[in-house]
């Protein structure tokens, strides 16, 4: 199984990574980790990444398409992936498609968690986060079985300054800006498939299944 998965902030992303990541063995990868890993073991492409983040900069496509690229060729990721909000533009599926075809792989899929305004709002206000193992928790949805602790690391969970609701209507903004291009480009491949990501987490789930038994994919 090798997936991508797409859609605003607050779609669910990274918890349905999780899921899937649990039930078909497949590597979850998102792209903060990745970047934090190439940073701390000064890979290459890791050294280059820093160069542009202390100077306030961004970290360019191809360079962040190549520590992608070097974390998926580990024998880790043999079983499968799923790549958690990478690509983020048109640019970035280019590269990742050149980087694939030199690994001599492919993608069997790309998911669109198409999520209404609303949802993303209640879901991003609610959440919090262990600033310690970067768990999220929702104080309705998923609550921590101790009052504002994180369950693994006992320590106090936070609210982001970007989950507050004028960021985050700035953010769904420049996201369906920048996104179409992307969807477009993976309409045009055929990889693309929309679902729900205004659905919890296991009526999600359920449907993922039925579509990956329905298209072969596992």
């Amino acid at each position: 199984m090798r997936l991508v998965l797409l859609g605003p902030p607050g779609a669910g992303k990274g918890t349905q990574a999780v899921v899937l990541s649990k039930n078909y063995k497949a590597l979850h990868v998102s792209t903060g980790d990745m970047l934090r890993d190439a940073l701390k073991k000064k890979t290459k492409s890791g050294i280059l990444a820093k160069d542009y983040m202390e100077r306030g900069e961004l970290v360019p496509d191809e360079i962040v398409t190549k520590i992608v690229s070097e974390r998926i060729s580990k024998a880790d990721a043999k079983q499968g992936f799923i790549l958690d909000g990478f690509p983020r533009n048109k640019n970035q599926a280019v590269d990742l498609d050149r980087e694939l075809k030199n690994l001599e792989i492919s993608l069997d899929m790309v998911l669109y968690f198409k999520t209404s305004e609303l949802t993303s709002v209640e879901r991003l206000t609610g959440r919090r986060v262990c600033p310690k193992c970067g768990i999220n928790y929702h104080v309705k949805n998923r609550p921590p079985k101790n009052n504002n602790l994180c369950d693994t690391c006992n320590v106090i969970l936070v609210h982001r300054n970007d989950d507050k609701v004028e960021t985050i209507k700035k953010r769904l903004e420049v996201y369906d800006r920048e996104t179409k291009p992307l969807l477009d480009y993976y309409s045009e491949s055929g990889l693309l498939r929309e679902v729900s990501g205004n659905l919890d987490v296991d009526g999600l789930f359920r449907i993922l299944q039925n579509l990956f038994k329905k298209e072969n994919v596992a």
